[in-house]
């Protein structure tokens, strides 16, 4: 992108004042977006970006600037403006060293060669599966996203590194009504990964998955309210695991005080049966790449392990602050923002038991097949979601479908309350906010019981 020659004379330009750090991020990217909705395609756009963004660490603290001019004169400028942050003078010596990946994720089907028809083709046949599903379906919005980005990234340290990540993203929404009520069904699909999503995801299969869970919960009874044994399946996504403990461990957080988790590593905060591990090496997970925003290699942390906390997630800067070493969780949403500590693809680890076993050992409760959205508060770790999926279960079996349900409590509480964890893994993709950037994560968990839990319904 840059000879090395000019990423050497801004790293020494921006710590002229001096400071700890210097740091060169620079990124081309390029996407497209494809969406249909009221039986035609609405909008398809494709862009690309090229920028920098460069940053001076100085007494613990941040400034930072870009720009879409990369070239060098522009960039010595922006070195310039950002450089009276500090005060005082450096004279460093740059031996810059290019880091090697440890790992890859080969692209079977690379989008930038697939034609934007090919595109369109698959979004129209999710939109027609979708509209003749059932009579019934009242709404059917289909989105296609898909976007390369290479980026690199330099630093005062002498390490520089570089990153090509292809994503793709496919999401589902139906509507549905019988005239009195309207219920919503959802499904997506994607990862770090070309057009061979298509090979396993075909866009038929998401869109039946979608107008079949809106139609199943139109058809559903009203949800019982109250106490009761909640079985999350391992289809229902992570969400809980993300919202209830995984910001809460974000480095951040942490040294602010906003975490319920400050100041607990190495006590005892979820039953034994409980590892969260946060892993951005996975092959074709959303939330992987080979290094970092920061230019640290991606790699696998045991956060939890066996219910006692072990570790936190951090970027260079929260490293620095708490005298710690980066886990390779600087991310940042592109060039015009500053890194900060985020997930990638956080989960809490296969138990023993198998599902079915879990199931059949509740004589009443709720079993939630897919989980919507929620509200988590990560200082007291009070939480609230809703089930976007779910089901009685009766004497063992799971029975008929329930809608309106929430599931309310405490995420330290919840996860001591864990009493059995199966041996599947199932993966949720999505795109996680934070401080005003959205970074591409997923989550997952295996089959979890949790023996009382409030439910909230209208059928009390």
């Amino acid at each position: 992108m840059i000879e090395q020659s000019v990423i050497k004379k801004i790293l020494k330009e921006t710590l002229a004042n001096g400071g700890e750090l210097s740091e060169l991020f620079i990124e081309d990217s390029a996407s497209t977006s494809i969406v249909c909705e009221d039986n035609k395609i609405e909008q398809v756009i494709s862009g690309r970006d090229v920028g920098a963004g460069l940053r001076l660490i100085y007494d613990k603290r941040t400034a930072y600037a870009y720009t879409n001019d990369i070239n060098e004169s522009s960039l010595l400028d922006l070195a310039r403006r950002i450089r009276s942050a500090a005060k005082g003078n450096a004279d460093i010596v740059l031996d810059m060293t290019v880091r090697r990946p440890h790992i890859d994720f080969p692209i079977l089907k690379d989008v930038d060669k697939v034609a934007t028809g090919k595109k369109i083709e698959k979004v129209k046949i999710a939109n027609e599966t979708g509209r003749n599903f059932d009579k019934r379906v009242r709404q059917v919005k289909v989105m296609y996203q898909d976007g390369r980005r290479k980026v690199m990234i330099a630093n005062s340290k002498g390490e520089q590194a570089e990153d090509d990540r292809s994503g793709i993203v496919f999401v589902m929404h139906v509507i549905v009504s019988d005239g009195t009520t309207i219920q919503t069904g959802y499904e997506s699909a994607g990862g770090f990964m070309g057009f061979e999503l298509f090979d396993e995801e075909r866009p038929d299969k998401v869109a039946r998955t979608a107008a079949n869970r809106a139609i199943m919960m139109l058809e559903a009874d009203k949800s019982p309210a109250g106490e009761m044994t909640v079985v999350l399946s391992s289809d229902s996504g992570g969400t809980m695991i993300h919202e209830a403990i995984g910001h809460g461990l974000e480095g951040d957080f942490i040294q602010q005080g906003l975490s319920v988790y400050s100041k607990r590593l190495g006590e005892k905060i979820a039953s034994p049966l409980v590892t969260v591990i946060d892993d951005s090496t996975l092959p074709a997970k959303r939330g992987s790449f080979r290094f970092d925003d920061e230019g640290t290699p991606s790699q696998r942390t045991v956060l939890v392990e066996d219910g006692v906390l072990k570790q936190f997630m951090y970027d260079r800067l929260s490293a620095m602050k708490g005298g710690k070493s980066s886990t390779g969780n600087g991310r940042r949403m592109s060039y015009k923002y500053r890194p900060i500590p985020r997930m990638t693809n956080t989960f809490i680890a296969p138990g023993k038991m198998n599902p079915d076993e879990i199931v059949q050992s509740v004589r009443k409760g709720l079993f939630v097949k897919k989980m919507g959205g929620g509200e988590v508060n990560i200082v007291n770790g009070d939480f609230v979601f809703e089930v976007s999926e779910g089901y009685l279960i009766e004497d063992g079996k799971i029975k008929q479908p329930v809608k309106g349900a929430t599931l309310t409590g405490n995420g330290p509480e919840v996860l001591k309350e864990i009493d059995m964890v199966g041996n599947d893994l199932g993966f949720s993709i999505g795109t996680c906010g934070k401080d005003g950037q959205g970074a591409p994560v997923s989550d997952a968990q295996p089959t979890l019981r949790i023996p009382k839990i409030i439910v909230g319904g209208t059928n009390i």
